[in-house]
């Protein structure tokens, strides 16, 4: 261990090389397919990513014997204090050569960063906060790449428990076909369609491309009310709806908006985001010119095979209602009616707590296993 050198990232070109670490650590492994150099700069860049407009975070590469052989990063999310009450530091960019040692020193100094700003519990990862991505893949790695999904190694989750951290939750994503088969496994009553019948008060409608930024906090609203009192939550701020507004507009079409409502008053919503990773393994994580040209005449032309729920949600003022217990399953029956429109052959349902039975009871009727299971950790320090 002593040929390990931790060093806290300071300059430019450490934090572009922090930036670009794990493509150059997995390049060639199965699965591994490098997200775009622009968008993990709008993660990580302090003077891009809107979690530095509130939080704090330190960065540290793992040198070995002069190379770089990994990252981490620590911070500390103000929101996350005051939603979970309790001194509940982060980890994040958690990404490594297969060396248990360099995965002890990253997280040691990830540790006594958080422990020296008053943290006594560090929980992760986090890249870098709870609206943006979590977890450490355990299964999926030869799955499809989706957007805003971590992609880790086999070995790295087994290093992590053995230094000592503990699992705290996983993550479950489901991949859902659009066709028939799937549409007839979530078939509901023909007496429960929204806009008839006993129903006839529950209407839906598209994304207002004009009025982006409002729908935007329509669903910031719905997100942050439906889910307040589960495991990890923290609230979704407007700048942060802001800049995933900005990120997206040029990819959505009105129908990746399922806005539900009652007598016109908003109860559920969701947000399917077509996923990049689509158009982008034939270019490359640092495309060249002719490269962005060809991504951006696909972004146009909505090229897109897949997608991703990325932000679902009922209205706390059903919750414990009939309609309630029965919006999930309405949500998912509109989405396949816009899979008809859309150009998808498959979308995938994420983030779901191993707890949340009710969802996954819902889900698994259509799909009967996670393509991938994501994992939170936390250890007191």
């Amino acid at each position: 261990m002593n040929n390990i050198d931790i060093v806290p990232v300071q300059t430019k070109q450490q934090l572009k090389l922090f930036i670009q670490l794990p493509r150059l650590l997995y390049k060639g492994l199965s699965g591994y397919v490098p997200p775009l150099d622009w968008q993990e700069s709008s993660l990580l860049d302090p003077k891009k990513s809107a979690f530095f407009r509130y939080g704090s975070a330190k960065y540290f590469i793992a040198y070995k014997n002069h190379q770089p052989v990994g990252r981490i990063s620590a911070q500390i999310d103000p929101n996350a204090l005051r939603q979970w009450k309790e001194p509940v530091g982060l980890f994040g960019a958690l990404d490594t050569i297969d060396d248990l040692c360099v995965v002890k020193k990253l997280i040691d100094a990830a540790t006594k960063w958080l422990k020296h700003n008053g943290m006594e519990k560090i929980r992760g990862p986090y890249t870098l906060n709870a609206n943006s991505e979590i977890g450490i893949m355990i299964t999926g790695q030869n799955a499809l790449p989706t957007v805003a999904i971590p992609w880790h190694p086999t070995w790295l989750h087994h290093h992590i428990e053995a230094v000592g951290l503990e699992k705290a939750m996983d993550l479950l994503s489901y991949q859902m076909k659009f066709g028939p088969q799937a549409k007839q496994a979530h078939k509901i009553p023909a007496g429960l369609k929204m806009g008839c019948g006993k129903l006839g008060n529950i209407t839906t409608r598209k994304l207002n491309t004009k009025e982006i930024a409002r729908d935007g906090e329509i669903l910031r609203q719905l997100y942050n009310d439906a889910w307040h009192d589960t495991w990890g939550f923290v609230p979704l701020t407007s700048i942060e709806m802001s800049v995933l507004i900005k990120d997206l507009k040029s990819m959505l079409k009105p129908d990746n908006f399922v806005l539900v409502e009652q007598n016109y008053i908003p109860v559920a919503v969701a947000l399917v985001i077509p996923n990049i990773y689509d158009l982008i393994i034939d270019i490359g994580p640092d495309p060249s010119l002719l490269g962005y040209s060809k991504l951006i005449y696909r972004i146009l032309r909505h090229q897109f095979h897949s997608a991703r729920v990325i932000l679902l949600g009922i209205s706390g003022s059903i919750r414990d209602t009939a309609l309630g217990a029965l919006m999930p399953s309405l949500v998912i029956s509109e989405l396949f009616e816009r899979g008809e429109v859309l150009p998808y052959k498959t979308i995938e349902l994420g983030w779901i707590l191993e707890t949340n039975h009710g969802m996954r009871n819902l889900i698994e009727r259509i799909v009967p296993e996670p393509n991938k299971i994501h994992r939170m950790y936390e250890m007191k320090i």
